[in-house]
């Protein structure tokens, strides 16, 4: 294919309408160059000449939607990124949880978990957490809409960016946590062993339903258009027990949209008003 075959104006409409159909993403104009250097590499690989006939394989062949996704779709994140967000987990809401649900499974999920970075360090906060409280107990379901992406996060092996901000700020726990391999890291078994993973796309139910008490959310509603962003937080909420938390990105929030939460704090929300 031609380095300079670029996308037509038609085709891009039509790529962008495809990529809302499919993951709910709102795509611009502007981000044609994005969408050009994404996919030149699979169009490639399939032998396929130009942007409008790899359209019509992903609208005429559903094996190739997966890998439509997977290339449309971001998935950048590190290992206790924001660290307000850490520090609020540590020390208020496990420990406050813990103290009215004594005896109990603690329920997390990771939405948009990407590459693992987000679930393996709510795990490591856990295990930490159940050394110095006996019978604590806790389950991280984590999802995602790309199948690659989550195929890296079954794995728990890192290189590059990830690894050097975790060496850089837990240095202890990189030690009891994770074990060398190849030029990278792995997370060890006992951060796997509460941790299950699945395909799901946000705008849609969780199957099979369940009740969480912690819900990240984090750095995802940013990519959808109002609408859609409402439909997320809308079956989310389906997903969230009533003494539940929402964790957002530092660049989100819902003021303005139409939901039931509650504000917190900077990122924090609830499904019942304080106070």
């Amino acid at each position: 294919m031609s380095a300079s075959a670029g996308l037509s104006p038609a085709t891009l409409s039509a790529l962008i309408a495809l990529v809302r159909k499919h993951t709910g993403i709102a795509m611009t104009e502007r981000k044609s160059i994005l969408l050009e250097r994404r996919l030149r590499p699979r169009m490639q690989a399939l032998e396929i000449g130009s942007y409008q006939a790899y359209l019509d394989k992903v609208e005429q062949d559903r094996a190739e939607i997966p890998h439509f996704i997977d290339l449309v779709t971001t998935n950048d994140t590190l290992f206790f990124r924001t660290p307000q967000v850490w520090d609020y987990v540590e020390q208020e809401f496990l420990p406050q949880w813990w103290q009215a649900n004594q005896g109990q499974r603690l329920k997390v999920w990771s939405a948009a978990a990407a590459s693992g970075e987000e679930l393996y360090s709510m795990a490591i906060l856990c295990e930490e957490f159940q050394q110095s409280h006996p019978g604590f107990a806790y389950q991280i379901h984590a999802t995602d809409i790309s199948q690659q992406i989550l195929a890296v996060a079954r794995a728990g092996e890192y290189t590059g960016r990830s690894v050097e901000r975790i060496h850089a700020s837990h240095p202890d726990w990189v030690k009891k946590y994770f074990k060398p391999s190849g030029k990278g890291l792995q997370v060890v078994d006992a951060l796997k062993k509460n941790v299950e993973l699945a395909q799901h796309n946000l705008l849609t139910p969780l199957k099979p339903h369940k009740q969480f008490d912690l819900v990240f959310l984090r750095n995802v509603l940013i990519y959808f258009d109002q609408e859609h962003q409402e439909t997320v937080l809308k079956q989310a909420r389906h997903s969230m027990a009533p003494h539940s938390r929402l964790i957002l990105g530092e660049s989100e929030s819902i003021s303005g949209l139409d939901t039931a939460y509650h504000f917190e704090r900077p990122m924090i929300y609830t499904m019942e008003k304080s106070g």
